[in-house]
């Protein structure tokens, strides 16, 4: 397993942007009145947010990233790298990363990449900005996650359209020798690739004549070989089988103890698979495990941040012991435990 423990960084500020235009689940017009009931009972969304066609995922994280710097009082060109997360870049190439160290007017002496993960990316993200940070030949950085997720989903395929959201989010990071040490626990699993999927835009199956024509795999699914498909049912088996044992081991490897965690905050996936993961976790205290999925859907690598920034923006002024949990998507999963010392969670932003 890739536990890892990273000294010297800390978290110093977090903001989270999502587009104005709100779609409610009651207003899906696929659902009959018990797919409905069903549907917000086990997944637990009742709205979310979507992108219109010309905003993009670098569009929310360069908003967010704005608003966090100028709430940290951060001078751009003190930035030394930035990090963006996401399966929805602005393009095939230039990497997106290198785009937003431009338009943020970062420094030409910036490190910018990409990564290109989806709903593990927060924490895998985090692991690699305070890799890079820990020895403190670099000082800042910025993690820009998020998806624009709503870009891949076909209106009649019920088992993905009234999933997803859209959101971006930035973490600001700083090397810190003072700060507590951060604990990790990274996974993968190629073997669940077909899980979540687009099988056509990619080197392996390019764009061809019949792409995006919509197909009827299944009734109360249609979609074109451009549309994401998922399994829930797979889905829900992994999560059920290796978040858990995962976050166990880590926890064992930085010896805290669970009733030790103020917040776990995971991924917003749906509640069924979140409180099946809470339940075998025996985390009986449920202020501790807050949601936003009911109001944003499932925001990929932004669904974190985004939570923190709705739920506990003035909770990590002090000093809290927190774990995050990212899972779904490749199959990847991870998670993280540390201090918070006095997080910056800007105002939720809206475009």
């Amino acid at each position: 397993m890739a536990l890892l423990s990273i000294n010297n960084v800390s978290i110093r500020g977090i903001a989270s942007c999502v587009p104005k235009s709100k779609i409610f689940t009651k207003d899906y017009p696929y659902f009959s009145e018990s797919e409905l009931d069903l549907f917000v009972k086990s997944v637990g969304i009742t709205e979310r947010r979507v992108a219109p066609t010309e905003v993009s995922t670098s569009d929310l994280c360069f908003h967010a990233a704005e608003k966090m710097i100028k709430d940290l009082d951060w001078k751009k060109e003190d930035i030394d790298c930035l990090i963006f997360v996401s399966q929805s870049p602005d393009y095939f190439l230039p990497a997106t990363a290198i785009i937003l160290q431009n338009r943020l007017g970062l420094s030409k002496s910036t490190m910018a990449f990409d990564v290109g993960l989806g709903c593990s990316g927060y924490v895998y993200g985090l692991q690699l900005m305070a890799s890079l940070l820990s020895n403190g030949n670099i000082k800042k950085g910025l993690l820009l996650v998020g998806d624009k997720s709503t870009l891949s989903t076909h209106i009649e395929d019920k088992s993905t359209y009234p999933l997803f959201g859209d959101a971006g989010c930035a973490t600001a990071m700083e090397y810190n020798p003072n700060a507590s040490t951060m604990y990790f626990n990274l996974q993968s699993d190629g073997s669940g690739e077909d899980a979540i999927k687009i099988l056509d835009g990619g080197a392996r199956n390019t764009v061809r004549p019949d792409t995006f024509d919509i197909q009827e795999i299944e009734p109360g699914i249609k979609r074109s070989r451009r549309h994401l498909s998922l399994s829930g049912i797979d889905i829900f088996n992994f999560a059920l089988k290796e978040v858990s044992a995962n976050i166990n081991d880590l926890l064992n490897y930085a010896h805290v103890q669970k009733e030790e965690i103020d917040y776990f905050v995971f991924h917003q996936a749906n509640k069924l698979i979140n409180e099946s993961v809470r339940k075998k976790l025996k985390v009986t205290d449920l202020t501790k495990v807050p949601y936003s999925i009911n109001l944003f859907g499932n925001t990929s690598s932004a669904s974190i941040p985004l939570t923190i920034t709705c739920h506990l923006k003035n909770e990590l002024k002090n000093e809290k012991t927190m774990l995050f949990s990212g899972f779904g998507v490749g199959f990847s999963w991870a998670s993280c435990v540390f201090k918070t010392n006095e997080i910056v969670c800007s105002d939720l932003i809206e475009i």
